[in-house]
C-alpha cells in the first residue's frame, strides 16, 4: 500500500477552513468540492490511457484517451457523496458505483447495508471515495469489497487520514495481491477515545448534510 499526503498551499489552504468549526455547511459543501479536484489530479496520476489517432487544425497526430474498461468511481454512502462531483469534473467519462457502509460505534467494524455495482469488476480501476480515513474498518471492507468483484487497482481518495487507520489498512490488506494507493490531504496525529481523527473536522457526514439520518 502506498500513502500520498499532497503537499500544496491551496490544498493546506481550504483545508484549513474545513477544519474551522465556525464554517457553515454550504462552505464546507464548495471547499470540499474544490479539495477532492486538487486531489483527484494527484490520485488518477496512474490511472490507464491508450493511444488514439486525431486531426488538428493542422495536421494529424497521435494522443491518448482513458482505456477501456473505463474507471469506476465509487462514493462511500454517505459522505463520500460530498466528494462525488469534485471527482467527476476530472474524470467524466467515468462510471459512479455506490457502496453504503455504516460503521458500528461500539464496535468500530464496518458492514454494506447498499450497493450499486457491477458484479464483475474484472480488470477495473477503482477510485473509492471516503472523507476520513480514520480507524480504517470501512475503507479496508469496501476496498476488500471492490477485490471480491474483480477490481486490480485501487485508489482511494480521503480528505484526510490517521495513522492508526493506514497501519490498520496495511495490515488487513496485506494479502490482497493488489496495488492499494491512499491519497489525502493531511495525515493527522491521532484518533480519539471515540475513534474521531484528531484534530480531524468533525463528523465530516454531518458537516456535509446536517444531522438528519446521523
Amino acid at each position: 500500500m502506498r500513502t500520498q499526503v499532497i503537499d500544496h498551499p491551496l490544498v493546506a489552504h481550504k483545508l484549513t477552513v474545513l477544519r474551522n468549526r465556525d464554517t457553515d455547511s454550504p462552505t464546507f459543501r464548495s471547499l470540499a468540492d474544490e479539495l477532492v479536484t486538487l486531489l483527484a489530479y494527484e490520485a488518477t496520476r496512474d490511472v490507464r490511457v491508450e493511444p488514439c489517432e486525431i486531426v488538428t487544425p493542422v495536421s494529424p497526430t497521435t494522443g491518448v484517451r482513458l482505456a477501456s474498461p473505463r474507471p469506476l468511481v465509487v462514493p462511500i454512502l454517505r459522505a463520500g457523496l460530498g466528494m462525488l462531483d469534485g471527482m467527476m469534473r476530472l474524470l467524466p467519462t467515468a462510471e459512479v458505483g455506490f457502496l453504503g457502509m455504516v460503521r458500528n460505534e461500539e464496535t468500530l467494524e464496518a458492514a454494506t447495508y447498499a450497493e450499486r455495482l457491477p458484479d464483475d469488476l474484472s480488470g477495473r480501476q477503482c477510485y473509492v471515495l471516503d472523507p476520513m480515513l480514520a480507524t480504517g474498518g470501512t475503507l479496508a471492507a469496501a476496498i476488500r469489497f471492490l477485490v471480491d468483484r474483480g477490481a486490480d487497482h485501487i485508489t482511494a481518495v480521503c480528505l484526510l487520514a490517521a495513522p492508526e487507520g493506514c497501519a490498520r489498512l496495511e495490515g488487513e490488506l496485506a494479502d490482497l495481491g493488489v496495488p492499494v494507493t491512499i491519497v489525502t490531504a493531511a495525515m493527522d496525529e491521532r484518533l480519539n477515545e471515540k475513534g474521531y481523527i484528531v484534530p480531524g473536522l468533525g463528523d465530516a457526514g454531518d458537516r456535509l448534510y446536517g444531522v438528519a439520518g446521523g
